[in-house]
């Protein structure tokens, strides 16, 4: 009891040395008696009382804002040293209320915040905590450091896809421009001027930019995986094979290089599809993963490739993904590329023939005649391809049909070039016989 009543009677002391302080707007010695206060509360371990000084402090009025900042700060520093999960929750709460609405404590605010998500994600809370992190919107803070900004947002877009809220994951990811990794860090930063506001340091445990960027990348990954996006995953592992660390070490680049190539196989084929294949296929590193390099090889070729031999020989590699970093490569993945590969050969049946009969078609894709029809006709609705089915008598038309006009331009066309093809023989002709005449003469 003499302990307690000694607490106290000091608490009692302070209080009033910090209204005196406070009345006089002594910005030194207000924070000094607040934060001694706290300091009391914490050595007596007596959290109840920390919460309620804390509280009492931040509604004096008139109280100052810098006395308001290091009494949040220092009572941050106690939350890693609460006795038990009730007690850090309801500190944490207590220095949201007191920095609730207060722009000067909202980087502080947004760490407590990251704190107690973090508590309700250990207890299985997901929804919760993602609900929290949500409540706040680092982008609109100009004193939080870049790196900060980005792990925050990072982690909202995690606990987002953890809950399967694939809509809030990408408005949230959309506040990240992929530009801002591309930054040069090693550049000398402006010093601000005066009257500017000063950015704060990162905390330590903030990862690098480049660290930074592979977090992103990894959830873009899942948030496309979702609904099979091929061609965006591929370029996400792109980005992360182009990460100098990874480039580094072949233990790391290896799988990612492996994925891109499976990925690109795996998207329909546009014209962004055909850039990344042809531009991964000069890839000195490719050579150290051969069968993969045969594999690209095989899509950009034009010729037919037969299904079965090709799934018999890459089946393995295929199943091996799913050890390797980032996973197996989806559910939907092994009828998916055969999807690719019956388009593949059905644009190479276009581009040699003219007409050609369903039969034969069927034939060269290893279908039956329906279903040959069918994943033609699916090329025809998504603009693939340009073909026409006679049905009756079992034809498939290749060629596009042509109106009057360009058929009259086409032949003017020919004409033209024909002329002058003439014209230049009969220039060559004549500067040949010039040449054997000068000869011929004595």
């Amino acid at each position: 009891m003499g302990d307690s009543g000694k607490l106290e009677a000091t608490i009692d002391r302070l209080l009033n040395e910090e209204k005196q302080m406070r009345l006089a707007e002594n910005v030194a010695g207000t924070r000094k008696a607040a934060t001694e206060i706290l300091q009391l509360c914490f050595e007596a371990k007596d959290w109840k009382l920390l919460n309620e000084q804390i509280l009492n402090l931040s509604k004096k009025r008139g109280q100052l804002k810098q006395a308001v900042q290091s009494m949040v700060q220092q009572a941050m520093q106690y939350i890693d040293q609460t006795p038990d999960i009730e007690t850090r929750i309801e500190l944490i709460k207590t220095l949201n209320n007191v920095s609730a609405g207060k722009i000067y404590v909202e980087i502080e605010r947004a760490r407590l915040t990251k704190k107690l998500a973090k508590i309700k994600e250990d207890q299985g809370q997901i929804a919760e905590a993602a609900d929290l992190m949500q409540e706040v919107a680092v982008e609109t803070f100009g004193a939080m450091a870049k790196t900060e900004k980005i792990a925050f947002i990072l982690e909202q877009v995690r606990l987002c896809l953890d809950r399967q809220d694939y809509v809030r994951a990408q408005i949230l990811s959309r506040k990240i421009n992929p530009r801002v990794f591309d930054a040069d860090t090693k550049k000398d930063k402006k010093k601000p001027k005066e009257g500017e506001n000063m950015v704060e340091e990162a905390p330590a445990d903030i990862p690098t930019l480049l660290e930074l960027k592979r977090i992103y990348y990894e959830l873009m990954i899942r948030y496309y995986s979702h609904n099979n996006e091929y061609l965006e995953i591929c370029r996400s592992y792109k980005a992360i094979y182009d990460i100098p660390s990874v480039k580094e070490t072949p233990e790391q680049w290896i799988p990612v290089l492996r994925k891109i190539c499976w990925f690109l196989v795996l998207a329909p084929h546009d014209p962004m599809q055909s850039s990344l294949l042809n531009a991964t296929l000069e890839d000195k590193n490719l050579s150290e993963i051969p069968d993969f390099k045969m594999l690209l090889k095989q899509v950009v070729t034009m010729e037919v490739i037969q299904w079965t031999s090709l799934w018999n020989k890459y089946k393995d590699e295929f199943e091996k993904e799913k050890s390797t970093v980032g996973g197996s490569l989806g559910d939907k993945a092994g009828e998916d590329l055969k999807l690719r590969i019956i388009e593949h050969n059905i644009l190479v049946v276009s581009k040699y023939y003219s007409r050609i009969t369903l039969k034969r078609l069927a034939e060269l894709l290893c279908l039956s005649i329906e279903e040959a029809e069918k994943h033609l006709s699916e090329m025809v609705v998504s603009k693939a391809l340009i073909a026409k089915i006679d049905r009756p008598s079992g034809i498939v038309c290749f060629q596009v049909a042509k109106d009057s006009n360009e058929i009259l331009n086409s032949w003017a066309g020919n004409l033209e070039k024909l002329l002058d093809l003439v014209e230049k023989s009969c220039h060559q002709i004549h500067k040949e016989t010039m040449v054997h005449k000068a000869a011929l003469r004595p």
